[in-house]
């Protein structure tokens, strides 16, 4: 089965079809910013893109992706230079523990991919379903608001 991983062309035995996705992609990609949370696309930690889209991995079955493209925390970055929302993460200090910060940043490029002007309610409607249990949810959202300026092309 043949699928695209973070722009290159990948294949996994037709025999995974069954297994979740999240699970090849940190076992058989070694991809870790795809995090298992709680295994039933609740909580966001597993988020990826896939054709665009932002997608929970965990309850996606791998036989479901072949021929489209999905992209990891991982393949965010163009070369060393960090998405800006990576960037927002990084400067507005919004990961405590880390464990959601997949979910939210791959969430909130999906929305930025969308509506690079989102509305800070759009931005809060858009996360409310990815779960940060540190309380970091003020640093989220001013990493969120910084990185939205730079995608709409103003100033952080």
């Amino acid at each position: 089965m043949r699928f695209t991983l973070n722009g290159k062309p990948v294949e996994i035995d037709d025999g995974l079809s069954d297994t979740p996705l999240l699970y090849i992609l940190r076992n058989d990609f070694q991809l870790n910013g795809p995090k298992y949370g709680c295994g039933v696309g609740e909580c966001g930690a597993c988020t990826i893109h896939l054709d665009g889209l932002a997608a929970r991995s965990c309850s996606i079955p791998a036989g479901n992706v072949a021929g489209k493209s999905i992209v990891t925390l991982e393949g965010l970055a163009e070369g060393s230079k960090l998405h800006p929302v990576q960037q927002g993460f990084i400067d507005e200090q919004a990961a405590q523990c880390g464990y959601c910060a997949n979910g939210m940043i791959m969430t909130l490029v999906a929305l930025f991919n969308r509506l690079p002007n989102a509305s800070a309610q759009q931005i809060k409607s858009e996360l409310a379903f990815n779960l940060c249990r540190c309380g970091t949810h003020l640093e989220i959202l001013r990493a969120a608001e910084k990185a939205r300026a730079i995608v709409a092309g103003g100033p952080p």
